[in-house]
């Protein structure tokens, strides 16, 4: 477990879209996204389907902790960047799962999808 207490991943498994403020690594301003959220009862993802490529998750890689939005409370979050592609690829599964078909998994010997690259566990802050 990651140390959430078990509410954060009930919420999370049942919220459709979180808000996630990240701080501006140019700006130092607060930046905030609407997101999807995924669990497996132990780890909780958040992705970008753009990829690295958007602010969001260079801003979190950066400042290394954002705010998280869950079930009307504010949980202090920092990023582990999921690297393992079959990690990332497992993730893809459960998006699917909540989200829909039209996500896609990338297949085994494939490269990550966009979404894969830019996929990461939520670890409490504090």
């Amino acid at each position: 477990m990651t140390g959430f207490e078990p509410w954060v991943f009930d919420a999370a498994g049942r919220e459709r879209e979180v808000r996630l403020t990240t701080i501006g690594r140019r700006t130092g301003k607060p930046r905030r996204v609407t997101i999807w959220i995924s669990t497996d009862g132990e780890h909780i993802y958040i992705r970008s389907g753009e990829g690295l490529s958007r602010d969001w998750p260079q801003n979190f890689l950066a400042k290394g902790e954002a705010t998280l939005l869950l079930g009307g409370k504010s949980i202090h979050v920092k990023p582990r960047h999921v690297a393992d592609v079959d990690e990332a690829r497992a993730t893809s599964h459960l998006v699917r799962k909540k989200y829909g078909d039209y996500v896609k998994p990338s297949r085994p010997g494939e490269p990550p999808t966009k979404g894969e690259q830019a996929t990461f566990e939520l670890i409490p802050a504090s």
